[in-house]
């Protein structure tokens, strides 16, 4: 199956140190991807340097294009999501259709609306994005994303800031693009959900790939142990494991 991103020995150092460190990888079309791992782990290092946003050794499909072919291949969804201007959200999520070309067409409104109907923001069209919440301005920003209907879409954290419902929501709109055959990379802080919408989890820790496999052969105690410090207990269920923290292990 053809890939979509391949990292093959990715390296960032930061003063000399790694902060992602020799990692290798492949995306292929229909997974979804959870990368997970603690707090400084390397997950917002390696998906922005992934796409050619920091200096890097090692070698990124993605990073290798040029910047107009790689907005076609994979679409970016970073985790600082602030609106500046009060521009209609219709017209925001529009922005994610610039990498097809500045003249627009039937197809550039039909994502545009596909793309807001999964967002629930039809209603929003006409409103100004700074008046929405803040919750509310995060859906209209994964919207913008997915307007740009690309193969590949990567999320740094998404799901931060949504309340319950809006979290499983847009977790079921990204697992759906890729049982639509696209292809998704994003990272996530909760276990559980990774867990349950993620084909496929990858675990950091200290900027090393530690575990790469289906989510009940990466979420085991002992590498939760390990890499996350935490002694937990993890119940089998039909939608995969759930997490129950129980103690720290420091």
């Amino acid at each position: 199956m053809t890939g979509l991103l391949h990292l093959d020995h990715l390296t960032v150092r930061r003063d000399g140190c790694p902060v992602v460190d020799d990692v290798s990888l492949k995306i292929t079309p229909g997974e979804c991807v959870g990368l997970i791992g603690p707090n400084g782990a390397g997950k917002t290092t390696l998906l922005r340097a992934a796409l050619g946003l920091l200096p890097h050794e090692g070698q990124s499909s993605l990073a290798q294009m040029a910047p107009r072919d790689r907005a076609a291949q994979a679409a970016w969804l970073p985790q600082s999501r602030e609106i500046a201007w009060p521009v209609p959200v219709r017209d925001l999520v529009a922005l994610g259709r610039l990498p097809h070309g500045r003249k627009s067409g039937p197809a550039d409104e039909e994502a545009i609306q596909a793309a807001m109907a999964r967002m629930g923001l039809e209603t929003f069209a006409d409103r100004p994005a700074t008046q929405l919440s803040g919750g509310e301005q995060a859906r209209v920003l994964i919207a913008r994303t997915l307007a740009q209907d690309t193969p590949l879409l990567m999320a740094d954290e998404p799901i931060a800031g949504l309340d319950p419902a809006a979290q499983l929501s847009t977790l079921t709109v990204l697992r759906d693009l890729s049982r639509e055959g696209r292809a998704v990379l994003l990272s996530l802080h909760d276990l559980s959900l990774a867990a349950r919408f993620c084909s496929r989890l990858i675990m950091l820790d200290q900027g090393r790939k530690v575990a790469d496999g289906p989510p009940v052969e990466v979420l085991t105690q002992p590498n939760l142990a390990k890499t996350f410090h935490l002694r937990a207990r993890i119940h089998e269920t039909p939608e995969g494991p759930i997490v129950q923290p129980l103690e720290t292990t420091r």
